[in-house]
C-alpha cells in the first residue's frame, strides 16, 4: 500500500519558473529517498505557502522523509511545517483515476 506525505509551510517566494529554478537541484535530489514514488508541488504567491503531495511505497518511508525534510526546511529557517501522513484508499483514488495502485 502506497502512503502520502502532505506538507505545507509559509514561504515568502520564490514562486513559478523562480521557484522551479531555484529548486531543480533539490527536485533531481528527492527523485533518491528511499521508498519515493512521486511528487506534485504547490504553492500560493497570494498566501505565501508552499509544499507538496507525495508518494511514498510505505509508512516508514513516508515518515523517515517527513522527518529529514522537516529538519531540512529547519535549516532554511522555515519552521511553522505542517506535514502528515496518510494512507490511500486504493480502491476509491482508481474510480477518481489517481495514479496510484
Amino acid at each position: 500500500m502506497a502512503y502520502v506525505l502532505q506538507v505545507d509551510f509559509t514561504m515568502d517566494g520564490p514562486f513559478g519558473d523562480e521557484m522551479a529554478n531555484a529548486f531543480a537541484d533539490l527536485a533531481e535530489s528527492i527523485n533518491k529517498e528511499e521508498g519515493f514514488l512521486w511528487k506534485i508541488w504547490t504553492e500560493s504567491p497570494e498566501t505565501n505557502e508552499a509544499g507538496g503531495i507525495y508518494i511514498f511505497e510505505t509508512k516508514e518511508t513516508a515518515g523517515k522523509y517527513m522527518e529529514m525534510h522537516t529538519k531540512r526546511l529547519a535549516g532554511f529557517g522555515i519552521t511553522d511545517v505542517n506535514a502528515k501522513v496518510f494512507a490511500i484508499n486504493s480502491k476509491l483514488t482508481a474510480i477518481t483515476n489517481g495514479p496510484v495502485k
